[in-house]
Formats: structure tokens, sequence, C-alpha cells
């Protein structure tokens, strides 16, 4: 009876702490979308929202990571107990580095519209990355939730394809800076930003992965393709 009680106690406490994830998650999403949107209009109302709401993803980051480790000591959990709280400290540290790239994003955005003049259409020139980007986000997040490993595995080959659109995006804007010098200030600043989309992008792809952790046991991180297990 003590034991099942125990157990019992140990689901509520994860539960609790996976709903607070969950809520990161959707803060550090909300970021991510109103940083584009300050880079597409120049919100600098909404800017300074999402440089604000930073400092609270990383206070929900050292709450998140207490509650883990105050969980591991009391309850001592083992086997695929410990490998989930193990992955969620993992994702709570990827929610907190997406925050700091959706804020990066807003401030670029502050700077580059209080400039004034833009000579590119900064925007169209990592929109696409950036819905796949948000989408890939959003995807592993609710694969997170439902504890999915087929859908975290296809998941991550979408990766492969935003780290495609980042190098296209670079050779560009290269392009164009070489050839009228006017853009390169926009074209560094759009540089920065895709360069933050595709950070947000292997966040995301690392969420997926510690789904499978999870679930399966197994660590895919740097294996040449998802399916392939690690080397020993």
């Amino acid at each position: 009876m003590m034991g099942e009680h125990s157990s019992k106690a140990y689901d509520t406490e994860l539960e609790g702490i996976r709903s607070k994830v969950l809520l990161m998650g959707g803060m550090v999403e909300t970021m991510f979308l109103d940083a584009m949107t300050c880079f597409r209009i120049g919100n600098l109302e909404r800017a300074e929202r999402v440089i604000g709401e930073d400092a609270n993803v990383n206070q929900l980051e050292v709450q998140l990571d207490d509650q883990c480790s105050h969980l591991i000591v009391k309850r001592q959990p083992t086997a695929n107990d410990l490998r989930t709280v193990m992955a969620t400290l993992k994702v709570i540290t990827d929610l907190e580095r997406i925050g700091d790239e959706a804020a990066k994003i807003a401030r670029i955005a502050k700077a580059l519209h209080a400039r004034g003049a833009v000579t590119l259409n900064h925007y169209e020139m990592v929109r696409t990355i950036a819905t796949a980007t948000s989408d890939l986000l959003h995807d592993a997040l609710d694969a997170f939730a439902r504890s999915d490993e087929k859908a975290a595995l296809e998941l991550i080959a979408q990766d492969a394809v935003i780290d495609h659109e980042y190098r296209s995006i670079m050779r560009n804007l290269i392009t164009f800076m070489m050839e009228d010098p006017r853009t390169i200030s926009a074209a560094l600043d759009t540089m920065w930003v895709a360069k933050a989309i595709e950070r947000i992008g292997d966040h995301a792809k690392n969420i997926a992965e510690y789904v499978i952790y999870v679930v399966e046991g197994k660590d895919i991180r740097h294996t040449h393709g998802a399916t392939q297990e690690v080397s020993k």
C-alpha cells in the first residue's frame, strides 16, 4: 500500500511538472510568433513584450529545474521514470533557449525598424523558414504532450529541411550585399534572424528526440539519421 501511494504521489508531481513545461512551451511559442510579427511590421510595443517575457521564461526554468531535482531526491525514480525526469529537464533547457532566440529576434526587429529605411524585403527572406520552424516547434510540443514517439520521429527529418533553407538564405543575402552595398545593414540583421530561427528549429528537434528517448529508451542524438541507434 505504501508503494502504491508513493507511485501515485510521484505521478501527480510529475504531471504537475509536465503541465508547467507545456505552459512554458506555449509561452516560447507565442514569443517566437510575436517576434516574427515584430520583424515583419516593426511593432515596437510587441517587441518589448517579447523581450520582457524572456525573464518570465527564465524564472519558470529555475522553478522547474528545482522541482525536478526535488522529485529525483524525494522519489528516487528508476528506469523509465528516471528517463522521463531527465528528458524533461533537457526539454526545459531547450525551451529556455528558444525564448532567448525569440527575444533576440525581437531586439533585432526593434533595431532594424528604428533605422527607418529598409533596402530589401527582409521578412520575405525568412518567411518560409519561420513558418516551417513554427510548425516544427508546435508539433514537437504536441508530441511531448502525448508521448507520441512516431510523430516525434517524423518531425526530426523536418529540421534538415530548415537547415537547407537556412543555407539558401545565407547564399542569397551574401549575393545581395556583394551586388548592392546599401543592403548590407539590413542583410546582416536578416542573417542574425535567420540564424536564430534555425537555432529554434534545432531546439524543437531536440524536444522530439527526447520524446523518443523517454518512450523507447534510445538516445538518437548525434546519429547519422533518425532511425540509427547510437554506436556502442
